[in-house]
């Protein structure tokens, strides 16, 4: 049986975007950012329960793993997503589907012999 490949820099830099993905909170920015674009942080706490600082600190991880960064526009910091790194946990995801799917069909080929 031959061991996984080592992992690429493209999985191992992806961690920290699926680290900051983790969060549910974290993850329903990302997905508001997607669908509703650039927003301010007066938006993006509009209908929450959650303090403007307590959404600002969940920002700051997002950027710290590349996912969203910030703009001035105006008097207004606005918040996008970065498709890069969106980009690198794909691939990432691909790559360890491909290794699954391996696996399974030698598993498959083992348990038919």
């Amino acid at each position: 049986m031959s061991l996984p490949e080592p992992l690429s820099h493209d999985v191992t830099g992806a961690a920290s975007i699926f680290a900051a993905l983790a969060d549910s909170t974290r993850l329903a920015l990302v997905n508001r950012l997607s669908t509703e674009g650039p927003l301010s942080i007066t938006r993006l706490t509009s209908g929450s329960e959650m303090s403007r600082q307590a959404i600002t600190k969940h920002l700051h991880v997002l950027a710290d793993a590349h996912l969203v960064r910030d703009r001035r526009a105006g008097r207004e910091h606005l918040w996008e997503l970065d498709p890069n790194q969106l980009q690198t946990a794909r691939r990432s995801l691909e790559r360890i589907s491909r290794q699954w799917d391996l696996a399974l069909g030698r598993l498959k080929s083992f348990v038919e012999e």
